[in-house]
């Protein structure tokens, strides 16, 4: 088991704060040098995988050059918080969920930034304006997000994918249509 999926584990099943290195040693049967060769604590080990699974999370579009007007993948990251329900506890448990958050808003705003650049329906768009929309909208990101768990996810991920994407060309024709600098 890989050091990152250990402490996930881990975390579902007794809080972060009691997890020492070792229990994660442990759990993915790896040796300390091999830990701290690459990490330098159990925090640096959360949030550096967390940091590469928004990164992936974030530029996966842009990365695939995929034909649709999609900028996040919102379906993908609900199906994502759906199935992973009891690390999503841990996570809110661990004090840890703001965090992520944070984390996952810098690399939503620039993987939406850098899809509104290259699609048609938005490249018109000063650079200046995108960056602003994508901040705002990487924003609206995970306030729908958070606004989804704290109801009870009952819309469908992909219910949520629309939703989103709604908002952001109604926004988008709606900025663009004025033509008007920020």
């Amino acid at each position: 088991m890989p050091l990152g999926g250990a402490l996930i584990t881990l975390m579902q099943e007794k809080p972060f704060d009691t997890i020492t290195v070792q229990d994660v040693l442990d759990r993915a049967r790896v040796g300390r040098s091999t830990f701290y060769s690459h990490y330098c604590d159990k925090e640096d080990l959360f949030m550096s995988g967390v940091d590469e699974f928004f990164e992936a999370l974030s530029t996966h579009l842009a990365l695939r050059k995929d034909a649709s007007d999609r900028v996040a993948l919102v379906r993908e990251f609900c199906a994502h918080v759906a199935e992973m329900r009891q690390f999503l506890a841990a996570l809110v448990a661990s004090g840890k969920f703001h965090d992520h958050m944070e984390l996952a808003g810098g690399h939503f705003a620039r993987g939406i930034e850098q899809r509104l650049a290259e699609l048609p329906r938005s490249r018109a768009i000063p650079a200046e304006q995108r960056a602003a929309m994508a901040h705002a909208h990487a924003g609206a990101l995970l306030s729908l997000l958070q606004w989804w768990i704290d109801h009870g996810m009952r819309e469908s991920p992909a219910q949520m994918d629309d939703l989103f994407h709604h908002m952001v060309w109604r926004g988008v024709n709606s900025g663009n249509a004025t033509g008007k600098g920020i």
